[in-house]
């Protein structure tokens, strides 16, 4: 059997090397399985690329790809699954806080008949701000996407590859690989490994690109949002219907009572704050589906290394 690790580069030039150092290490004592490793850089601005030619010159068992511009993790992702050819695709980070060596323990619970292994980590050596994220976006599949809530998500997972060839199946402009998993099977489990402590820089998600990801996540594969929309704006119609009797009730008890014009502005700014809120969302599902009607990629690959149609060659 064959084993491809997809690897989504940024700002890894000093720790792609080790990672993929510690994956051929670990092949070597796996004997039973052939693998090659996909190196996909999100556009870098530093010298990642040029650590990843190196290693393709060194070893055919390592693709290169460089994206023109940044897309994302998950785009890298779906760009590297374009390419991997393995009956078991392995997903995980290039900053060595994902344990490659602990790889037999998600391969193993494939064996054992499950589609999707993710790792699930004791201690997570994450940045407070970064845990917080990952308990939002938690909550957010258990909502939204209906993951089970004893299910850990996390960027260490095995795949089956039929699976991989469902998720490639996508082509719309917003890809959320979490999404496309459980769409595609509820037959996943955990594995605990270890998670290591940075070695250096910080994490590649800032607020900004953390919310970005969760309005993708529920945007492209829930219209909950949507709904609950509908049902918060016939609770505050009907807050108003009930404020309303009570005006008129107030004034025919007491007809010297003045209603207050504070009240009144309230509950028209309340109104007009839902009111631009769900028509902001009722506007981002528009405008994705606009953009996915344009056929906006996913990724743009600039350059590809050690690949052809025909299958491998030298860089």
């Amino acid at each position: 059997m064959k084993v491809s690790y997809v690897i989504p580069c940024y700002r890894s030039e000093n720790t792609l090397q080790s990672v993929v150092d510690e994956i051929r290490n670990k092949m070597i004592e796996l004997k039973k399985y052939t693998y090659e490793i996909i190196l996909v850089d999100d556009c870098s601005p530093d010298g990642t690329f040029n650590v990843i030619r190196e290693l393709c010159v060194e070893d055919k068992n390592i693709i290169g790809l460089s994206h023109a511009k940044n897309f994302g993790q998950h785009a890298a992702l779906m760009a590297g699954y374009h390419f991997a050819t393995g009956d078991i695709v392995v997903s995980l980070d290039d900053d060595g806080q994902t344990p490659a060596d602990e790889v037999e323990k998600l391969i193993n619970k494939i064996e054992d008949g499950y589609d999707v292994v993710y790792a699930e980590y004791e201690h997570k050596q994450h940045s407070a701000f970064r845990n917080f994220g990952s308990n939002v976006n938690r909550k957010m599949t258990e909502v939204l996407l209906g993951k089970p809530k004893e299910l850990y998500i996390s960027s260490y997972f095995a795949a089956r590859r039929f699976v991989i060839d469902e998720i490639i199946k996508y082509q719309n402009a917003y890809p959320y690989v979490i999404g496309l998993i459980l769409r595609t099977t509820k037959n996943i489990c955990n594995v605990t490994v270890t998670h290591r402590e940075r070695i250096e820089g910080t994490s590649g998600y800032s607020m900004k690109k953390l919310i970005a990801l969760w309005v993708n996540g529920f945007t492209s594969f829930s219209v909950i949002p949507l709904r609950a929309a509908t049902f918060g704006g016939v609770f505050v119609a009907f807050l108003g219907f009930l404020y309303a009797i009570y005006t008129i009730i107030t004034k025919i008890i007491d007809p010297n009572r003045i209603i207050g014009w504070s009240s009144t502005i309230s509950i028209m700014l309340i109104l007009g704050g839902f009111t631009l809120l769900v028509l902001g969302m009722i506007g981002e599902y528009i405008g994705r589906i606009y953009i996915s009607l344009n056929n906006s990629p996913q990724y743009v690959i600039r350059s590809v290394l050690n690949y052809t149609d025909d299958g491998k060659k030298d860089v």
